[in-house]
């Protein structure tokens, strides 16, 4: 494990051994503040013994998303009793729910704007982000990005997003100082090896269209049977807590498409690993602009599980479409 994590870790572990002193001198039944305190010395002696992070059973290293969700765990996914196997999947579970409430309307019509998505995690919870936020005079936010990591560790972090831009929309700032904002409070309370990769914009009542692409694979935007790759205009969310952010502004004609898609798509391989790629999606979505949004979705979809062949997922999926509505 990295030392900058093992240093995060030992600090939280300090922090809840203070806690659990001083909810110790008042609480009347102490059975159970003591025994967390000596699971909390034991991982602090492992640490300093250079055995920390590692399963008790196998001696290899513990999942490091599930260290950082619990420090005091001592077992691998491997050797985990059947009481906490259950444990584990139901938690997991629920979980997945929790995730597939904040996921936004399905097949969103707000004024002039049409938005279909599709949302697929490779397990049961996903690292990416993704919402649509319907706002007054037509006005229409949409954000979708990618969390470094996988599993539980990266779902808890697109909750964090989700929570954050929810909370920085009601406010009216400007897209490049929301994105600032969330960038800023990410890189705060986060740990250092976490980034997310985000596309957010803002589509208006006329056409016009505001992106911000912190480090986010380019979308794409359909015109007249054309096709323009929208290029990232920043780095990464939460790369660096005083990072800032430019927009990109654009007007799309009635009919004109944007797509914006995670790396589960540009980067799925197939059976010879050979990598999808940004050239097939431009030329998928070239030929299906003209269908529905969803359909174009669908349209992805089909060439993406044609071209794997079978060969297994390896990362989340999401893919979103924004058309400006005929009259």
């Amino acid at each position: 494990m990295a030392v900058e994590m093992n240093l995060l870790i030992q600090r939280q572990l300090l922090d809840k051994r203070r806690q659990l002193e001083e909810a110790a001198a008042f609480a009347a039944q102490k059975n159970e503040i003591e025994r967390l305190l000596a699971e909390v010395d034991s991982a602090l002696e492992r640490m300093d013994k250079g055995s920390y992070g590692l399963c008790k059973v196998c001696h290899e290293p513990i999942e490091t998303e599930r260290l950082i969700a619990d420090p005091l765990l001592q077992f691998c996914l491997d050797h985990l009793s059947p009481s906490q196997q259950r444990a584990l999947e139901a938690d997991l579970e629920l979980a997945r729910q929790i995730q597939q409430k904040l996921l936004p309307e399905q097949d969103l019509v707000h004024g002039d704007w049409e938005v279909a998505y599709h949302y697929e995690p490779a397990g049961l919870v996903s690292g990416d982000y993704c919402d649509l936020i319907p706002a007054n005079d037509g006005i229409l936010y949409f954000i979708l990005g990618d969390v470094s990591g996988k599993g539980i560790a990266a779902s808890m972090l697109m909750a964090h997003l989700h929570a954050m831009f929810r909370s920085l929309m009601t406010f009216s700032l400007p897209l490049d100082k929301i994105v600032e904002q969330a960038s800023r409070v990410f890189c705060e309370s986060t740990l250092p090896t976490h980034y997310a990769t985000l596309v957010c914009g803002k589509a208006g009542p006329s056409g016009e269209i505001e992106i911000s692409n912190a480090g986010h694979p380019p979308g794409l935007w359909v015109r007249r049977g054309e096709i323009e790759a929208i290029a990232a205009t920043g780095l990464p969310l939460g790369a660096f807590c005083d990072e800032h952010f430019s927009v990109k502004n654009l007007t799309l004609d009635r009919g004109d498409v944007l797509l914006f898609y995670s790396d589960g798509l540009s980067e799925a391989r197939n059976k010879e690993g050979v990598e999808y790629g940004q050239g097939r999606i431009s030329e998928r979505v070239q030929k299906s602009s003209l269908l529905p949004s969803s359909q174009i979705i669908k349209a992805c979809l089909d060439d993406l599980s044609a071209f794997r062949g079978g060969a297994p997922r390896q990362d989340d999926l999401t893919i979103m479409t924004i058309r400006r509505r005929e009259r």
